[in-house]
């Protein structure tokens, strides 16, 4: 009877240790896809029609991209609600949008990343802090797709599934989903031309007017050193590390306010910094719409706002850790 448990426990862990390899070497697979998709938005020719959909709210975008000797080229149009048009050429992006019926308004603006550039160029984080996975292959704007998960290692981060264009490795669809498994944010192509020649004519803004006129406006943010912050965030959840500290001017406000910037390599958190004497009502709640968390709170006669597409556990352990040094 001994001898029969030590043969069926010796079973046991040679079972264990394949499924172990066999999940090392899936993780590997996908993470390879991964970095695929992530040079594909950069380095294809490509054109469509996309949505953003968050709880009941759904934005409709067309964006165009090209890849050539000059560089990268993109534009982004807005096809509901206020027209605006972004354009982007290399590191230059520059935002159209009508001022009146005689005039255009110009601004630069900084783009942060966008569909189907969410990937970043390294995957570090996302090894980390995430479980990748294939999920059953699936078709979406008429493409065949690959359909990778990436499952959060902990509570502080959501679960993403992603289907890639198995001929190009484009990303064609990004959905976000909560503990209980329910999409809570999703990006998808519902139309998509991938490859071919493309008009640079296309690229020409469509919002006109008699006058163009090049906002005055200053620049909205500075970056600062780490030892000209004064405040720290002394408990991140797991995983989570600082990327940027800048002074940023907000609409509506007199005072600059202290901007901090956190990711996992995949989701992004932002900690915003201001005194109490600049906001209008000052509170301490958590909010939610769609996948975005945010918490606010007081420290020091200053208002502590935390904001990202991650739990509410995570806006609350960074703003709950925040104390000036």
């Amino acid at each position: 009877m001994r001898a029969l448990l030590l043969v069926l426990v010796a079973a046991l862990m040679g079972l264990q240790g394949v499924s172990q390899a066999a999940e090392v070497a899936q993780q590997t697979d996908a993470l390879n896809w991964l970095k695929k998709v992530a040079a594909a938005a950069h380095q294809l020719n490509y054109s469509g029609i996309y949505i953003y959909q968050y709880g009941d709210h759904i934005e409709t975008s067309k964006i165009t991209h090209i890849k050539d000797e000059s560089g990268e080229h993109e534009k982004l149009e807005a096809l509901d609600g206020s027209p605006r048009e972004v354009i982007r050429n290399n590191a230059e992006v520059l935002c159209f949008k009508p001022d009146n019926s005689t005039s255009v308004v110009v601004e630069k603006i900084k783009v942060e990343k966008s569909f189907p550039a969410l990937l970043p160029e390294q995957f570090d984080g996302i090894a980390e802090n995430y479980r990748a996975r294939f999920a059953e292959p699936d078709r979406t704007a008429g493409h065949a797709c690959k359909v990778i998960v990436l499952g959060p290692r902990d509570q502080y981060r959501y679960q993403h599934k992603l289907w890639i264009d198995q001929a190009t490795g484009l990303l064609l669809k990004a959905g976000m989903l909560n503990e209980r498994n329910e999409v809570i944010g999703q990006f998808a192509f519902t139309q998509v031309e991938i490859g071919g020649q493309i008009d640079r004519a296309s690229f020409k803004p469509k919002i006109a007017g008699k006058k163009v006129r090049v906002s005055s406006e200053p620049a909205t943010a500075t970056e600062l050193r780490q030892s000209d912050l004064s405040w720290a965030v002394k408990r991140l959840p797991p995983g989570f590390v600082q990327v940027t500290v800048m002074r940023r001017i907000m609409p509506g406000k007199g005072v600059p306010v202290k901007h901090l910037v956190f990711s996992d390599g995949l989701a992004t958190v932002s900690v915003f910094i201001e005194p109490v004497a600049t906001v209008t009502k000052p509170m301490q709640s958590v909010l939610r719409q769609g996948a975005t968390h945010v918490y606010t709170r007081t420290v020091a006669d200053h208002q502590i706002t935390v904001l990202g597409e991650v739990p509410a556990i995570t806006v609350m352990q960074i703003a709950n850790s925040v104390s000036k040094n």
